[in-house]
């Protein structure tokens, strides 16, 4: 399957690759795409965080055997290798019963009937074209930090209150319109025939402080004047908890800081956590700093708007 080699062909290997040839092969690539050695170069930069995944999983025995066994969907966090056996034994007898599928959309996971369990979601559901049934459509909420780590979520199907509510669990990495397909939990056929799937849609709220930039996460961060101009190490949040940031002497205001590897993890990838500075000023008066700051007027190497030209 194409999906299987995706970790493979970003190391420029095949499957029958043996351990040292992957160690090999990460270390050749990696030195030529290294951010250090590529500043400004995005592209440079992505290609080093999918060999980078690539490695991290190739290197491992059992993560490999997992990842030859099932593809992407081994790389969910909450992947249960002995579910994902039995849910593929169904669908090969479903498959007997009835052998014309499609393909659902993208950023589309089939969860079958394994509530809370087992993931396609790294690749694309199926489900029969001969569904009787009608497919039932729900929108859920969720906070930014619930999206990036994943989260257990309760929905009750729509248009049918007498039944329970189904739990769900929405992978890590979760964005604003994924969606999750529950086969078999939509609105059943006229006359007890077989029913629609159930189709859950996140929608994210927006943070105050942080957006997403793909795998990435922008966090504007409010430092002092004194911060900005002396240098200063601050804590900041990220998805796995405090870290210690050094803001180097004589930031600007919009200056972006980079923290490798601490933004959102999706399928086995990870993105990066940019701190954006946002110098504020004092928000009282105090007549010592309006005479600092007359005096620091001499100390600016140009007019700051000399180059503000239409």
């Amino acid at each position: 399957m194409a999906q299987q080699d995706d970790l493979y062909s970003a190391l420029g290997l095949s499957k029958t690759a043996t351990a040292e040839q992957i160690r090999a092969a990460y270390r050749k690539m990696a030195r030529r795409y290294h951010p250090d050695l590529n500043p400004g170069n995005k592209q440079a930069e992505e290609q080093f965080k999918k060999i980078s995944a690539a490695h991290d999983v190739l290197s491992d025995p059992k993560r490999r055997k997992l990842y030859d066994e099932f593809g992407k969907a081994a790389l969910q966090g909450d992947f249960d290798s002995e579910h994902a056996r039995a849910f593929r034994q169904r669908g090969a007898r479903s498959r007997r019963a009835a052998p014309e599928y499609f393909e659902a959309g993208e950023n589309e996971y089939d969860l079958g009937d394994l509530f809370g369990g087992l993931f396609g979601g790294a690749g694309k559901g199926r489900r029969s074209k001969t569904t009787a049934g009608q497919d039932v459509i729900t929108t859920v909420e969720l906070d930014l930090a619930q999206a990036l780590a994943g989260v257990e979520i309760h929905v009750q199907i729509p248009g049918s209150p007498q039944r329970a509510p189904i739990t769900v669990r929405v992978p890590p990495g979760a964005e604003d319109g994924s969606r999750l397909r529950v086969s078999g939990r939509g609105i059943p056929a006229p006359g007890g025939g077989s029913s629609g799937d159930l189709i859950i849609e996140t929608r994210v709220r927006p943070h105050p402080h942080f957006r997403r930039e793909g795998l990435d996460l922008i966090l504007k961060l409010p430092v002092t004047i004194h911060e900005a101009y002396c240098g200063a190490s601050v804590e900041v949040p990220t998805p796995d908890g405090q870290v210690r940031l050094k803001i180097p002497r004589l930031s600007q205001s919009g200056t972006r800081l980079r923290l490798r590897g601490k933004g959102v993890l999706k399928g086995g990838q990870r993105g990066d956590l940019y701190a954006e500075l946002d110098v504020r000023l004092p928000d009282r008066e105090d007549a010592r700093l309006a005479q600092a700051f007359d005096d620091a007027r001499h100390s600016y190497s140009h007019p700051v708007r000399d180059e503000v030209k239409l």
